[in-house]
């Protein structure tokens, strides 16, 4: 085997092309947006938010699907173990239940990306489906007795989910489709106080942008008060300049998230991160604001 560094570099660059592959495919545009609208218009009512983790702080889906792997793996190996065949498929069984939550928590958040990541999270479901359908074969043999089949199919739907899972890897990593937009706030933020204009330039109950500095953000005046939050949606970037005021909350204009204005907090996801807000203050009549807690 060519072990050279330019063999090596070469095999990366191929297996890089082929995970970026499916964010291309644009003939998956049909099925996704007909199962994205299914996956909206589940009744899950306030689970929805549960189930994207706007309460854990981060996407509840990455944490879920460890149950199921575990089990998988590990019976996997109790294959390989003489005497642990029964237990192995008790741990097959344990993962087909453990998948079901696992999935349901993917399906809410993919249905609310962009097409190209959608693609990919489509590619990525559609492994661990089969992934899953092939361990229920495997419990199947293994319930009737027919284990070295049950072995396989195990085997065969432990390479499926592995391969999901290198896609999902990709997903969230490479394309982002998981982490708070929103991080590198508090490292652009002003830490003096800078101005952004007059106080009367700002109308009451309308979103307007502003820039300082390398940071884009938003105000939101209400009678001498203004609230000012970074510009881009923590969720996906969406500008939430173009957004809409009720409540007391910032609706993204992309995917509905929705933000209290005084501190950031999500009140509705699919954003689970809060939005960061900057300490503000009117001085001589001119908005003046700056990173929190700098002073």
């Amino acid at each position: 085997m060519d072990t050279s560094p330019l063999h090596t570099h070469r095999w990366s660059r191929q297996l890089r092309r082929a995970l970026e592959a499916p964010e291309h495919w644009t003939f998956l545009d049909a099925p996704a947006g007909a199962l994205a609208k299914a996956a909206d218009a589940l009744p899950l009512g306030p689970y929805r938010d549960a189930l994207h983790g706007v309460w854990l702080g981060h996407p509840l889906h990455p944490a879920l699907v460890q149950l199921p792997i575990g089990c998988w793996m590990s019976a996997a190996v109790l294959d390989c173990t003489p005497g642990g065949r029964r237990q192995a498929g008790t741990l097959v069984a344990t993962g087909l239940l453990a998948a079901a939550p696992a999935a349901l928590a993917g399906w809410v958040d993919w249905a609310r990306l962009d097409p190209p990541r959608r693609r990919t999270g489509l590619v990525h479901a559609l492994c661990n489906t089969t992934g899953v359908l092939l361990y229920g074969g495997s419990l199947l043999a293994r319930c009737r007795g027919r284990r070295a089949r049950g072995r396989l199919l195990g085997l065969a739907g432990l390479s499926a989910v592995s391969l999901g899972g290198v896609l999902g890897g990709h997903l969230s990593y490479r394309q982002a489709a998981g982490p708070d937009r929103a991080a590198a706030v508090p490292r652009l933020a002003p830490p003096d106080w800078v101005g952004l204009g007059s106080v009367e330039d700002f109308p009451e109950g309308e979103p307007v942008r502003r820039v300082t500095g390398e940071l884009a953000v938003v105000v939101v005046r209400d009678g001498d008060r203004c609230d000012v939050l970074a510009e881009r949606c923590a969720h996906l970037s969406g500008p939430l300049s173009e957004g809409t005021v009720t409540g007391g909350c910032l609706r993204c204009p992309w995917h509905g998230s929705e933000f209290r204005l005084r501190d950031g907090e999500v009140v509705s996801g699919p954003a689970t991160a809060p939005q960061p807000v900057l300490e503000s203050r009117v001085a001589s009549g001119q908005l003046e604001v700056r990173l929190p807690g700098a002073g």
